[in-house]
């Protein structure tokens, strides 16, 4: 490999850098490089969304572009990719985009520390949607933090922003042209890149080579969406060995499927990988939607969710529910593991030196004559938008002629790691599908888990919180159960005044 720079679209220009540290996160390089100080630091560990940029990537012949935290994003990452700021976005006349100009007219900034973010999940939702629901607004500005507005001029902007005339650059035309894809192919890599600046950064483009790399560097830190690896550089301030980057190995970032089953591969970001289990399990978008925000889902991936194995992780509940095993490489061998066989203690796993996640394989459960089956995942945590869970749910359940036949039930927030509650299991199989069963499942938790007392939840309230879930269950999806409801029915409409 060739020792290259990295190399990126801005403003309609192609960018090379070659003595910049790839650690260097997108932020930095935008303010201390460039002064391009639109773009704020307000976290630094992607909760904000005052460092918010959109990142265009050419998929086939489209360019889909998506907002990203860039304070938490190695420079490297961008390596072939478009990148846009607000600074970007503001025509050669001074006139300012839809975005921006609704902002003003809905009167949607005090202080404006966080505006450029919200013109940026704005704006990456103009291009992707020109007349989104009042949900999807919320959906995609839920990585972003405002202490003046209160929201709601922000997203009464979104409906204005899109009636407003287009623009004369970045109108959704102009973010599709063919001089802009064309730019996007001549910076495209058909072979690895080699960054020779420490601590040193190899990005593959074969799973062969990624492979080799790992399996004679060990001690290397594989890199994919970066959202928890970028903190130990910005929060941690830890000195990285050397990085080895996983998304450009072709097919890492692809989802098949069979009949059975969902195979999603290491590279497939979290925005993804959940929409194609949602679309076989509807009961969990929930859970997904309340998954970080858009920017963390539009970097994280899934796999790497699975590898960080962090104990209040909201992925590995119901994946571990679900059954599903990991495809794990190492060299020119490959096997495969249940992912409750893979968590060992905490941040222990059940990896071998050089070996990593290549894909992780998801059973498509279906309902046949007789049977039924029960799927669902709920969060708990004290706040509904960005917040880490207190404790985590996840349940599929396997139902014939009234008696559960089949059970499997995990929680993260409970014990040093994800896990099973296989007691809880045992106490449910085999009785009938009713609140008494439920309720018996829920009181044989106590033996699965001794959860601890932190921050965020008492040991006594998770105990308590997770026995509920099992009743919350069961009220949730038994036909005959009815019980009172107190949410008063919402509007999905966005409002269209004038401003």
């Amino acid at each position: 490999m060739n020792c290259e720079g990295i190399r990126f679209i801005l403003d309609g220009k192609v960018i090379t850098l070659d003595k910049l540290p790839p650690t260097t996160t997108l932020l930095q390089y935008l303010r201390e490089g460039l002064g391009r100080t639109g773009t704020k630091e307000g976290c630094a560990e992607g909760d904000c969304g005052a460092c918010t940029v959109v990142e265009g990537e050419l998929c086939g012949s489209r360019i889909v572009y998506r907002a990203v935290n860039s304070c938490i994003r190695f420079i490297a990452s961008f390596d072939g990719k478009e990148i846009v700021t607000v600074e970007s976005l503001q025509s050669p006349a001074g006139k300012l985009h839809p975005v921006q100009q609704a902002l003003v007219d809905c009167h949607g900034s005090q202080c404006g520390f966080c505006t450029p973010g919200f013109v940026m999940s704005l704006f990456a939702l103009y291009l992707e949607d020109a007349a989104p629901g009042r949900a999807k607004v919320v959906d995609y500005l839920s990585g972003n933090l405002c202490r003046c507005t209160g929201y709601r001029p922000i997203i009464d902007a979104a409906a204005v922003a899109m009636i407003l005339p287009e623009p004369e650059v970045w109108s959704r035309h102009d973010a599709q042209s063919e001089s802009r894809r064309a730019l996007h192919a001549s910076i495209t890599r058909t072979h690895s890149l080699n960054i020779a600046v420490a601590p040193g950064y190899v990005a593959p483009r074969a799973l062969d080579e990624l492979a080799g790399c790992y399996e004679n560097n060990p001690g290397a830190v594989l890199l994919a969406g970066g959202t928890d690896i970028g903190l130990w550089v910005t929060k941690q301030l830890r000195d990285l060995p050397s990085i080895i980057y996983i998304g450009n190995v072709v097919g890492l970032a692809t989802i098949s499927e069979t009949m059975d089953r969902i195979e999603i591969g290491a590279a497939v970001r979290l925005h993804e990988a959940y929409q194609a289990i949602c679309a076989h399990y509807p009961a969990l978008e929930e859970l997904a939607n309340r998954f970080a925000s858009i920017p963390i889902r539009n970097s994280a991936t899934l796999c790497g969710n699975l590898a960080n194995g962090s104990p209040i992780g909201d992925s590995m509940p119901i994946l571990l529910a679900l059954g599903a095993t990991l495809v794990l490489r190492r060299g020119g061998q490959t096997r495969t593991l249940p992912l409750d066989e893979f968590y060992l203690g905490y941040q222990k796993k059940a990896l071998e030196p050089g070996e990593f996640i290549a894909a992780v394989r998801i059973p498509i459960l279906h309902d046949s004559a007789g049977v039924k089956i029960v799927v669902a995942s709920y969060k708990i945590a004290k706040r509904f938008d960005q917040d880490i869970s207190a404790l985590c749910g996840a349940y599929v359940v396997r139902i014939e002629a009234g008696l559960v036949t089949a059970a499997r039930i995990a929680y993260g927030g409970m014990a040093a790691t994800p896990q099973r509650a296989r007691h809880s299991e045992t106490a449910l199989i085999g009785r009938p599908w009713s609140e008494d069963s439920l309720v018996a499942a829920g009181k044989a938790i106590a033996q699965d888990y001794r959860p601890i007392s932190d921050m965020r939840a008492s040991a006594n309230y998770r105990l308590q919180v997770a026995g509920n879930l099992l009743k919350r269950l069961y009220l949730e999806h038994d036909a005959a159960a009815t019980f009172p409801t107190r949410i008063p029915a919402v509007s999905t409409a966005l409002r269209v005044e004038s401003p």
